[in-house]
């Protein structure tokens, strides 16, 4: 499994928001580089974002939500959706699996820390 995961829920619809293209980013001292593309699934998932390992440090994961709204004829707020998080090695010095989920409508989003 990635190390970071996602699922979207489109929660105006009430269903998993399938096809969002997602893309993750490690973000350093003036770079920005891509570790991974991926479509989430017909239950709104991205489990393959990347590798199975990733090191510690800065990244984010953006969610194309204009492609979203489009295949559901919904108004859009948001056509993009940014997400920075920090992962950080453990006593071990492994990076634990993270989830960050997102929670979308046309004119809100939430996200938080899933597991």
């Amino acid at each position: 499994m990635s190390t970071v995961t996602t699922h979207v829920l489109d929660t105006a619809l009430g269903i998993p928001a399938a096809g969002v293209p997602v893309r993750l980013e490690r973000i350093g001292p003036g770079t920005v580089d891509e570790v991974a593309r991926a479509v989430t699934d017909d239950d709104g998932r991205a489990r393959d974002l990347g590798p199975d390992d990733l090191p510690a440090g800065t990244y984010r994961i953006t969610f194309d939500t204009a492609a979203h709204a489009s295949a559901t004829a919904q108004d859009n707020f948001f056509p993009e959706v940014a997400i920075t998080f920090t992962l950080v090695a453990q006593d071990d010095g492994a990076v634990a699996h993270h989830h960050v989920p997102l929670l979308l409508s046309p004119f809100h989003y939430s996200t938080y820390k899933g597991s």
